[in-house]
């Protein structure tokens, strides 16, 4: 009973520590808007960025690789005397992603898990996670589009772990989340083929905090977009 028991509440607690979406608790603390009202409509911190708010940006992408950090890192310190081994770590780790995607407390609408995800595979194997992020840093310094780079390094993240720290769970839960976090980011692939999606650090319309509005006039007007220029004519 408790071979099933415990791991079954261990991936629950993982599902729901997942389901906090920080992107909407953080900006409704900072009184931003909420980042599901404009941008890409991802409750993630790029989206967040788009307010032009860094610290904010910064904060949700923090706690949301916390969120599969911790959980993960807990059955790995802890989980030994109740059976719980890397297998439930890893099972946990897909529990909080999936909690990031679909979450209990905020009407199941949840971000892309890029975060989530490289939270996990910190925990999971501090290595992993940095040869993964070493890859997001590389494709997003040189595309500057934050979708690209999280795709690449979802697809590369289970290669890594398989070539060189072998099979088993961990690479299915790894592969589960890379699958499903390309899936997440359909809509980026349209807009990437279009030549359409927004660069990393590009401000977007109806980001900015309901308050501001009233000063946005008193700018200086030096802040010139060339967005019309990429326009082709059909």
């Amino acid at each position: 009973m408790q071979d099933t028991l415990y791991p079954l509440l261990a991936a629950l607690a993982g599902y729901l520590v997942g389901s906090l979406s920080f992107a909407v608790i953080i900006s409704k603390a900072m009184g931003l808007n909420d980042p599901r009202s404009y941008g890409s409509g991802n409750p993630g911190a790029t989206n967040v960025l788009r307010s032009g708010n860094k610290a904010a940006a910064i904060l949700t992408l923090v706690f949301d690789a916390l969120k599969g950090y911790v959980p993960v890192l807990l059955v790995l310190l802890f989980g030994q005397p109740y059976g719980l081994g890397e297998g439930t770590a890893a099972m946990v780790g897909l529990a909080a992603f999936l909690g990031h995607l679909w979450p209990v407390f905020f009407r199941f609408q949840g971000g892309k898990g890029v975060a989530t995800a490289a939270g996990v595979l910190l925990a999971i194997n501090p290595l992993l996670g940095g040869a993964t992020l070493v890859t997001w840093l590389i494709i997003a310094y040189f595309s500057r589009y934050s979708s690209l780079a999280s795709m690449v390094s979802a697809a590369f993240a289970p290669f890594y772990q398989m070539l060189i720290w072998g099979g088993g769970p961990v690479v299915l839960a790894i592969g589960v989340m890379g699958l499903l976090l390309i899936w997440r980011h359909e809509g980026n692939i349209r807009k990437l083929l279009a030549g359409k999606e927004s660069k990393l650090g590009q401000k977007a319309a109806g980001a900015a905090p309901a308050a501001a509005h009233k000063q946005v006039h008193a700018h200086p007007r030096g802040h010139s977009h060339h967005h019309h220029s990429h326009k082709k004519g059909k």
